[in-house]
């Protein structure tokens, strides 16, 4: 909703009006305030709009997903990079469903910007690979398997990937 930048200045005014309060001798104040600025610093990092998709993308949600999206006007100069990244990957999510040049498109910039997780770089390279196989790239999708395999740490994708290897075959 706000800037980065705006948060990090506010921020700055919260820590700077908890100091003033630890030299007027009000320490419950001060302590309060600094555990306060923590807020806008994590919300820095992590874009309260972007969270708010990932809420709506968990119940199936995809429109109140998109309006949630919809609200940052310019992305590139509003998000830091991650967030850009995270930004690619939800519309990407979203029209994998529909539109798979789009959502290809937006799966590479995803991975060009950097995903945190390495479970969501695993669901971006699985779908490129998804995407690879329908237009008859083997090769590309055998790599892009083979790396979405290597960063599923949990196994959690391993029916998906074993399964996309089982279409692969046919090919």
């Amino acid at each position: 909703m706000f800037h980065k930048n705006i948060k990090l200045i506010l921020a700055g005014l919260i820590i700077i009006t908890s100091i003033w309060q630890f030299t007027e001798s009000n320490i419950g104040n001060g302590i309060f305030l600094i555990i306060l600025s923590g807020i806008p610093v994590f919300l820095y990092f992590k874009n309260e709009l972007i969270l708010l998709a990932f809420l709506k993308l968990r119940k199936q949600d995809f429109e109140g997903a998109k309006k949630w999206l919809a609200y940052i006007k310019n992305p590139e100069t509003a998000l830091v990079r991650k967030q850009q990244g995270y930004f690619n990957y939800l519309h990407g999510i979203m029209l994998s469903q529909t539109n798979i040049n789009q959502a290809e498109k937006y799966f590479k910039k995803a991975i060009e910007l950097g995903l945190s997780m390495d479970m969501d770089l695993a669901v971006a390279k699985l779908n490129l690979a998804g995407v690879a196989m329908t237009r008859r790239r083997k090769l590309e999708a055998t790599s892009l398997l083979n790396e979405a395999k290597k960063l599923d740490k949990q196994n959690m994708l391993k029916d998906q990937i074993t399964m996309m290897k089982e279409q692969m075959k046919k090919i």
